[in-house]
């Protein structure tokens, strides 16, 4: 309630109003208490600043404010954010201000109360959250201390974590104001370092006593969702199962293994070069001291593949930056704990352990005995008809054979018939260029230079000209260097207008028409490029100019060789760019007789004009109030 009292004749003036939360001062206030004695002290209206009563004129007059009644809910908003009219800046007071578990509002014979307030209400309140700002008036973090139940346990809640506090924590640390920072050498009689804390309580909320029970209550597990239980349960077992992994860490490693099944699952969907992404392979957690056979035995009783058919090889990188399987487990390794082998994998520059696992073939009862001249082979197979390459199985062969001795056994496995005509190639490598060349079908493997992990891409022989990508080579190629380009209207750069499969060593030409047949342009000179800045998420100020870049890998790169961008910027034209170019344009505003009329006109002129044609060019666009005017031109620099 305000309320404005007259001292020398009888005439008082009130006003109710209710209230959301109070907002208290911090500044100059050293408590709760000492805010509300603030809040609610008088004013007196005297000297030029005198009461205009509608009776009785200029009178001295006391003016303030008491409260008729508390909520039960009693919301109290710290003025710790104010403005400095000094420094014309907002500041925040980082004051020590303290704050009570239990605020009696009916201090001192109810002080802060009105004569018509009902004083058989016990305003007793007892503080249930503490909402906290950590930081400076430009930015800061937010996190509260609630006290959720009737139970006198207090919880932080900070972002997605929650932990359990003491009262400590949620009251007099909250204060604010400065602390002392502990002696690091109490040898030395020095003052104690100080400095100000900057996370301190900004907003408070009581519950009044008498009400608790009806607002707060304590939570049954009844109460829970059953939903939510379980949740909560699966969430503990998870943190008991993490506390265990750790604490039983160093008694487990993990290895990889990747089989037949993993390298079709990959290859001609999320990978056509090489065999496998190890990054998709699940690992395998085993004790570091359990026996590699005991991992075959659990390998033949999860993949039904008998031991005696398990081989199981070590991959290596080669010089060219490429990963195969280079040799098998010996017996002795075999003999190894998977910890042993890990070490050894380590030794070999490899960061974990990862292995192959060969199956004998289906019409073998064991594992082919090997030999020097025995090399393990992968093939792949692809359909230039439907441009598809898939994985289709390894052949354990003898390096003194010709690759013409296994076309019946390739022309089986892809389903061909028994004479059909197929070209092979190896698959060298891919990065930073393709190599993927053919293979003598009539010389030994040995004398192509074709060794264990290594890989043979083959195919049905056709003409160069019946397929976009007739042979494996030329497929290799086109999956290397395609690039999904995003484009983008130049007036609405963060917006994707459409999208176009291209290839990297598309030329500046192919690109434009590609570009142009998508919009249905007749000539695509009149497409205007811009490269795209990812680290700036915007188009660069620059234009790419007419044939000024050769390929599509160099409009998309930036200075930085490693960071390529997907996207790119295009504008319509009304003239051919490599006209535009030779031109200057620039935007007239031409001021008719009256202030308030101005045209805009675009003109554009050879580059080398002089601003005597710039005149005559205007006068031929604009009408002027007679024959005989004269223009005069003002340049405008931003």
């Amino acid at each position: 309630m305000n309320y404005i009292e007259c001292i020398g004749v009888d005439y008082k003036s009130t006003r109710k109003e209710s209230f959301y939360d109070l907002a208290l001062d911090v500044k100059g206030c050293s408590d709760v208490y000492a805010s509300f004695d603030k809040y609610v002290a008088v004013e007196m209206l005297d000297g030029d600043n005198k009461y205009q009563s509608e009776k009785y004129g200029l009178q001295d007059a006391k003016k303030g404010m008491l409260f008729i009644d508390f909520p039960p809910v009693l919301q109290l908003q710290l003025k710790r954010f104010e403005y400095d009219h000094a420094r014309d800046i907002m500041v925040k007071i980082n004051d020590r201000y303290e704050f009570p578990l239990q605020l009696d509002l009916d201090r001192d014979d109810g002080k802060y109360l009105s004569p018509e307030a009902d004083r058989s209400v016990r305003n007793l309140y007892t503080l249930h959250s503490v909402l906290v700002h950590s930081g400076g008036v430009s930015g800061g973090h937010y996190y509260a201390f609630i006290r959720p139940t009737l139970s006198n346990q207090w919880y932080k809640f900070d972002d997605e974590r929650v932990t359990k506090e003491d009262l400590k924590r949620a009251l007099e640390e909250q204060y604010g104001g400065e602390e002392e920072l502990p002696h690091t050498n109490p040898g030395l009689n020095m003052n104690p370092l100080k400095f100000t804390k900057y996370s301190n309580a900004y907003m408070l909320v009581y519950i009044r006593e008498s009400d608790k029970e009806k607002i707060v209550c304590d939570l049954e597990e009844t109460d829970i969702n059953e939903d939510l239980k379980t949740r909560l349960r699966k969430e503990d077992e998870d943190k008991e199962n993490k506390k265990k992994e750790k604490a039983e860490a160093h008694m487990f490693t993990t290895f990889k293994v990747a089989r037949d099944h993993d390298l079709a699952a990959q290859i001609g969907r999320d990978l056509f070069f090489d065999l496998v992404d190890y990054e998709k392979i699940h690992p395998i957690r085993v004790l570091k001291d359990m026996p590699f056979n005991q991992v075959k035995e659990e390998f033949s009783k999860e993949f039904g593949i008998p031991v005696h058919s398990q081989r199981f090889w070590w991959w290596s990188k080669r010089q060219n930056n490429t990963y195969r399987p280079t040799r098998p487990l010996t017996q002795q390794e075999e003999s190894y704990t998977v910890g042993q082998l890990k070490d050894a994998a380590i030794r070999m520059n490899s960061s974990e352990l990862r292995l192959y696992l060969e199956v004998v073939q289906e019409n073998h009862l064991t594992l082919a005995s090997r030999t020097k001249d025995d090399i393990l082979l992968f093939f792949k197979l692809y359909d230039p008809e439907k441009e598809e390459l898939r994985y289709v199985g390894n052949l354990l062969l003898k390096a003194s054979s010709k690759p013409s001795d296994i076309v019946p056994k390739l022309n089986e496995i892809a389903g061909f018939q028994h004479d059909e005509d197929i070209e092979l190639y190896e698959e060298i490598k891919f990065e930073p260029n393709i190599m993927c060349e053919p293979v003598d079908c009539d010389v030994s493997f040995s004398l192509n230079q074709i060794a264990d992990g290594d890989i043979l891409c083959y195919q049905k022989r056709c003409s160069l000209d019946q397929h976009r990508h007739p042979n494996v080579s030329s497929f290799f190629e086109y999956v290397h260097n395609r690039q999904v380009v995003h484009f983008r209207l130049l007036e609405k750069p963060k917006q994707d207008d459409f999208s176009l499969e291209l290839s990297k060593r598309s030329t500046y030409d192919d690109v434009v028409e590609k570009v142009a047949q998508h919009l249905g342009m007749d000539d695509p000179s009149k497409l205007r490029l811009t490269q795209h800045i990812p680290h700036l998420q915007q188009p660069k100020h620059q234009y790419i100019k007419y044939r000024s870049i050769d390929h599509l890998s160099d409009m998309l790169l930036l200075r930085n060789p490693n960071q390529m961008s997907d996207i790119l910027y295009y504008e319509i034209l009304d003239i051919p760019l490599p006209e535009l170019q030779g031109l200057i344009t620039l935007r007239v505003a031409f001021h008719q007789a009256t202030p308030n009329e101005v045209l805009f006109h675009i003109i554009r002129l050879p580059k080398g004009s002089t601003y005597s044609d710039l005149i005559d060019d205007l006068k031929s666009k604009v009408q002027l109030s007679r024959s005989d005017a004269e223009l005069r031109l003002f340049q405008v620099n931003n």
